[in-house]
């Protein structure tokens, strides 16, 4: 191995570890945020009646389906099938779009039910629901930044199979929003 090898294989790992933490310190956020959600339970004015819009579930379905096709993409990238590669990160974006739109539709369910963020219509439970959603849709942003980043660098030829870190990274991350959802939707379905 020569130095430059080296000197690529340090940085990759540093940029691995710089992700790993910023997931670590996200994943302790959402769980501070979903033991207070508990807590908050036992609250005399908490209010149960709330359910979750069936637009929460059909974006669950829609954030799965887009690891699956970034995955799928990854292994187009190994396989050297550019063509390939690039419809699917297209196809990941496209279904992250239709992610949004279905949580913009599901607040807009939780408002005709008459609940809010806050003021005289609003409920400790409905200002959670708001709070954990819209972190996840911050980060979900961020994941669609780096989804962005990821196409046109892909577009550009700028990854292979020899050195896909940039992929590795921004996949990784777009599989923990995905992750982190699927157990938000999870915590606020079954956790009532």
């Amino acid at each position: 191995m020569d130095i430059n090898e080296v000197q690529m294989k340090k940085r990759r790992n540093a940029k691995r570890m710089m992700l790993w933490f910023g997931i670590v310190s996200l994943t302790m956020t959402f769980a501070g945020l979903t033991s207070a959600y508990v807590v908050s339970k036992k609250r005399p004015d908490w209010e149960g009646q709330l359910n979750l819009p069936e637009a929460f579930t059909w974006s669950t379905l829609v954030i799965v389906l887009s690891s699956l096709c970034l995955i799928a993409a990854f292994k187009a990238l190994k396989n050297k099938q550019k063509n390939l590669t690039s419809i699917l990160v297209v196809s990941t974006f496209v279904l992250g779009i239709l992610f949004i739109i279905l949580q913009l539709n599901g607040f807009d369910s939780i408002i005709q039910q008459g609940y809010y963020f806050t003021g005289e219509s609003s409920n400790i439970k409905s200002s959670y629901i708001y709070i954990l959603v819209v972190l996840h849709l911050a980060h979900l942003v961020a994941g669609m930044i780096s989804l962005s980043v990821l196409l046109v660098n892909q577009l550009k030829g700028k990854y292979n199979s020899k050195y896909p870190i940039g992929f590795e990274l921004a996949a990784t991350f777009w599989h923990f929003v995905d992750v982190l959802w699927i157990l938000l939707f999870l915590f606020l379905t079954f956790f009532r």
